[in-house]
């Protein structure tokens, strides 16, 4: 029996794209890409005025499958299903909503793990470093491929929220607005150090080979792994991994502390082995990295109220009481330099025991929030489509 897809509230089956850009692509670090390709995801339709598109920006391990399933037979939808779907917060039913997989991604656009023409082999540790200015730059060919002039809004949370804070001073014309979800405008040095960590597990992985472990049809997964799982463990908070996991034994007896093995042990190793066999290594060092140097206010000298005056944007700045990786000082940061440099900007701390991980949670005040945000400005693109005509 066929599933019944509107009744789950989903976008059905959705078949995922790809656009070939050609020719040089220069970027940030002084290298180029001959070439390049994206892959994307589209859910819902472009107006007339073509005027309620919204961009998807994806985090660290995401990809440009956000919403809906692959086949009737996927056990889980899109990694941002809660939120984008008919009736939902981003309403396909109103908004037409682009999901791309990142320039260096390992889900179908180029990256460390795409074929090197030149080599015959995967560009593995040769790829270039790739910055949140250059995703911004290799989104904005992807709008234009697309005949989208200008976003309604840009979303996305955590890396996600970077780009499109970056979208909004990089491209002010072809933003509406930007919303930024358990974000920051720059990493604090602890989590550049957490970055490092994971990095440092990976390349001291035996399997990792330099980077050229797929040359070996080998695969640093215990490195990886690792780097998982601790990147997993800061996603979290301290009350929300006490709810879930407590001290319960998933196997041994503490009596005799003989062979004991906690819940959250078995969860964390879980983790670490499905993410290592699904996700590139040199991609993720590659991610991390760009989450490294992410800095706009640099450009002005360390004056983010200043990087901010480009933007011609309004904003939603929202963020999450238990996470600590993308604090809500954090947030707090973006919003009172956004006031100083006199945008519109609308903020909110949503109270949740989830940590960062809030971001990607049916949460009902989050999602009541950003659905009540982006109605108005479906709402606004509805206007400006029927003025048009």
């Amino acid at each position: 029996m066929a599933r019944d897809f509107a009744h789950e509230g989903s976008v059905g089956i959705v078949t995922p794209q790809r656009l070939r850009v050609p020719g040089e692509f220069g970027l940030q670090c002084g290298e180029s890409l001959d070439g390049f390709e994206l892959v994307f995801e589209t859910y819902g339709q472009l107006n007339a005025a073509r005027s309620n598109a919204v961009l998807v920006c994806h985090a660290l391990s995401g990809s440009h499958h956000a919403a809906g399933y692959h086949a009737e037979a996927d056990a889980k939808p899109g990694w941002w299903d809660a939120c984008i779907g008919p009736g939902k917060a981003l309403d396909t039913d109103r908004l037409f909503v682009v999901s791309p997989n990142n320039l260096g991604g390992c889900h179908g656009s180029t990256g460390p793990a795409t074929v090197d023409p030149a080599t015959g082999e995967a560009f593995g540790p040769a790829f270039p470093a790739v910055t949140v200015k250059d995703w911004v730059r290799s989104q904005a060919l992807l709008a234009d491929h697309l005949g989208i002039e200008r976003f309604a809004a840009v979303v996305g949370g955590s890396l996600g929220g970077m780009q499109a804070l970056q979208w909004a001073i990089d491209e002010p014309a072809r933003v509406g607005a930007a919303v930024l979800i358990a974000s920051a405008a720059k990493l604090s040095a602890q989590n550049i150090a957490f970055n490092e960590i994971a990095r440092q597990a990976i390349t001291s992985d035996p399997n990792y080979l330099a980077g050229r472990f797929r040359s070996a049809d080998a695969n640093p997964e215990q490195g990886l792994g690792l780097a998982r799982m601790i990147g997993h463990v800061t996603y979290l908070s301290d009350s929300g991994m006490g709810q879930k996991f407590g001290r319960e034994l998933k196997s041994g007896n503490l009596s005799t502390a003989r062979g004991v093995e906690f819940q959250v042990e078995s969860y964390l190793r879980h983790q670490g082995r499905s993410f290592a066999r699904r996700f590139d290594a040199n991609t993720y060092l590659l991610m991390t990295r760009a989450l490294d140097l992410f800095d706009p206010a640099g450009e002005c000298g360390g004056d983010l109220v200043a990087a901010l005056r480009r933007a011609q944007s309004d904003f939603l700045v929202l963020s999450f009481s238990t996470d600590w990786r993308f604090s809500a000082a954090r947030s707090k940061e973006i919003v009172d330099a956004l006031i100083a440099a006199g945008k519109n900007v609308v903020s909110a701390v949503i109270d949740s025991a989830h940590g960062h991980d809030s971001f990607l949670l049916p949460l009902p005040r989050y999602v009541g929030v950003l659905k009540a945000y982006m109605d108005r400005l479906a709402a606004a693109a509805e206007a400006g489509s029927a003025d048009a005509s």
